[in-house]
């Protein structure tokens, strides 16, 4: 008797518990836990906070709706301060405590290079994180999507119009000294060799750090007839105005990890005249339903590239969360993702078995006036 009673208690324990020993990591019966690392704290904040509003405004709009399949949304958002050790041990507490379903919306290089080896061991899907290293796409690994295009696709646009429009030959680079850096010399090494050309000149300086006059005066030897920078928007910042206190009088390129909005908040009218690659549409062009639905449902304070794009990786997550089907499981979830081919409202994400990466759409743009204006081709 005591027995029965005893196999009865557990049973009925079991019953009640809301994560069951046969249910996926972060899913219960009410919601479904998502995990986010990413710079919320110093030079590159704007960027991990841009993709955290932007996902969390998209959760809200699905969670008022009734949630996926009765199930709220709940995404849990730790802070890195960009710094790549931070990330592993956030990213481990994510896995091992809060057992997420899913990693999202990771912003950086070295940060991703941190947390992948985590998400990989755990078998976590890591999904469409703000930066595009190579390592991330090719070849394509299970579990890890990105939508964005590459560095390789947003620097080969950002020469070809310097080298087309502007008859520019000579570019210098200034980069962060690490991978992130790296990354994006490859491409633009790439876009350079295949036009006979090469880095003029080049100068590092370290991860978040502002010191930038050493590297300014390397580069203005060489008297450049552009600089192509890969870094965050205060250094940026504290380069231009650096080159302008020296008399370096040159053009600054970079590509869309800067953090447009917050360059042009630090930059002011120093911020005129550089051009920017995006690889989302303008969070201003409301002809797009997408650009509508997102300005609704984001906060005001964080409208921009960046909270654009957390809100389109969030969009691409419910999806294929919806078509895995009432009971979600990582392996169906990644299938499924695996066949998305769907139109946002005036962007198109496409993933594959062999492929993926979601987007290869380039935008150029050039700050003007204190706004991102894309343009067509670059001009003086």
């Amino acid at each position: 008797m005591m027995l029965r009673q005893w196999l009865y208690g557990l049973v009925l324990t079991s019953l009640l518990m809301p994560f069951t020993a046969a249910a996926e990591d972060g899913v219960s019966t009410t919601e479904i836990r998502v995990g986010m690392v990413n710079a919320q704290s110093g030079p590159a904040a704007d960027l991990g906070l841009g993709m955290y509003h932007g996902a969390l405004g998209y959760f809200q709009r699905v969670n008022a709706a009734g949630g996926v399949h009765g199930r709220k949304l709940l995404l849990i958002s730790k802070d890195d301060g960009y710094e790549p050790a931070r990330t592993a041990a956030q990213t481990r507490l994510l896995v091992k405590a809060h057992e997420v379903f899913a990693l999202l919306g990771y912003v950086g290089t070295p940060t991703s290079r941190a947390a992948l080896p985590i998400a990989l061991q755990g078998q976590v899907p890591y999904l469409f994180p703000f930066t595009g290293a190579e390592f991330l796409r090719t070849p394509a690994k299970p579990g890890v999507f990105n939508i964005r295009a590459s560095y390789i696709e947003e620097t080969e646009q950002l020469v070809e119009h310097a080298f087309q429009d502007l008859g520019i030959q000579r570019i210098a680079l200034l980069m962060q000294d690490d991978s992130f850096g790296e990354a994006v010399k490859g491409g633009l090494s790439g876009a350079l060799f295949k036009r006979g050309l090469q880095i003029d000149a080049q100068a590092r300086i370290q991860r978040n750090s502002l010191d930038v006059a050493d590297a300014i005066d390397t580069l203005r030897s060489a008297q450049p007839q552009a600089v192509f920078f890969v870094g965050t928007y205060r250094q940026l910042t504290a380069a231009i105005k650096q080159a302008k206190a020296v008399g370096l009088n040159t053009r600054f390129l970079t590509v869309s990890f800067i953090g447009t909005e917050g360059f042009i908040r630090e930059a002011g009218s120093d911020a005129d005249g550089v051009y920017i690659s995006q690889v989302v549409p303008s969070p201003q062009d409301t002809s797009l339903a997408l650009v509508q639905a997102y300005r609704t449902d984001v906060n005001p304070l964080y409208l921009g590239h960046a909270s654009l794009e957390g809100y389109i990786g969030a969009m691409v997550f419910v999806q294929a969360l919806r078509d895995a089907g009432t009971a979600p499981t990582r392996e169906k979830f990644v299938e499924t993702l695996e066949h998305i081919n769907t139109d946002l409202g005036g962007f198109k994400v496409n993933f594959s078995r062999a492929d993926h990466q979601g987007s290869e759409a380039v935008y150029l743009t050039r700050i003007e006036n204190g706004q991102a204006v894309t343009v067509d081709k670059m001009r003086d």
